[in-house]
């Protein structure tokens, strides 16, 4: 990443907001170099999904690491990640489309 995360993640948060969705900061990681979740809840719908930044080099990408829309299973997989990289952001994004407000792209598996 081109940016510091938290630098990023402000303007994420400030672009989710301005387009009526609502943002915020679960966990703080490193304010440098942190990878960061996003944790998007679809609030008509009532699904949520959650996508991961991965780092291929140079490239950022993002996935969609885990299928399931189960709270339980999302929690479970971010918590075992933060255990594993403390370093590691977590952000919510709740829209009623359900997007991401990404402008990278996104890979599933």
């Amino acid at each position: 990443m081109l940016l510091p995360t938290d630098l990023w993640v402000s303007a994420l948060i400030r672009r989710a907001e301005q387009a009526g969705a609502f943002a915020y900061v679960l966990k703080k990681g490193d304010a440098r170099a942190g990878a960061v979740i996003l944790k998007i809840t679809h609030l008509r719908e009532g699904e949520t999904y959650i996508l991961r930044q991965v780092s291929a080099g140079d490239e950022v990408k993002w996935i969609k690491p885990i299928t399931s829309h189960d709270s339980e299973v999302i929690e479970s997989y971010i918590e075992r990640e933060r255990r594993f990289d403390a370093d590691l952001w977590v952000v919510e994004l709740e829209d009623t489309e359900g997007r991401h407000f990404l402008t990278e792209s996104i890979q599933l598996l």
